[in-house]
């Protein structure tokens, strides 16, 4: 199943952020890694989230930055001492790092990030300028009054 057709509800209300989508599932298609699998979720009405697994990694080990309007997470494993030591007989928890790009819409923004129970949250907000917001534009009848020419003279 096609990740548009999971989060089609949601493209047809947010103006803009159906482009991370579209990029992000044509990313995905091109050969690109699919390492560490991720989440992207609406948690309020300008409220998101992105949700990687990144099981093994530590904070030390990941980075969250922006860069002309697209969000990369790195993450860069450190052998430790033990590791180094060790013989693995079955590695099957992958041990490699990853850079991870996010293509940000218009007035998304950043918020924050958290690392618990190996999951690394992205939060995002969509803040849209007072200028660009939708107003209502009150309709006159025809007739306009002056302030000068209701102020008394005099």
């Amino acid at each position: 199943m096609s990740t548009r057709h999971i989060v089609h509800p949601f493209l047809t209300r947010v103006v803009g952020f159906d482009r991370l989508f579209g990029i992000a599932e044509a990313l995905s298609q091109v050969g690109e890694s699919n390492f560490p699998p991720y989440n992207i979720v609406n948690v309020g009405e300008n409220d998101y989230r992105i949700e990687l697994a990144v099981a093994g990694f530590s904070l030390e080990e990941l980075s969250v930055e922006t860069k002309e309007r697209v969000l990369v997470v790195i993450g860069e494993r450190k052998r430790s001492d033990d590791e180094a030591a060790s013989t693995f007989i079955v590695r099957g928890i992958a041990n490699r790092g990853f850079k991870r790009e996010f293509p940000l819409a218009d007035f998304l923004e950043v918020k924050g990030a958290s690392l618990k129970d190996g999951i690394l949250s992205v939060d995002l907000k969509r803040e849209v300028p007072e200028n660009q917001k939708h107003r209502k534009v009150d309709i006159g009848n025809g007739t306009q009054t002056s302030a000068t020419s209701e102020a008394s003279v005099g």
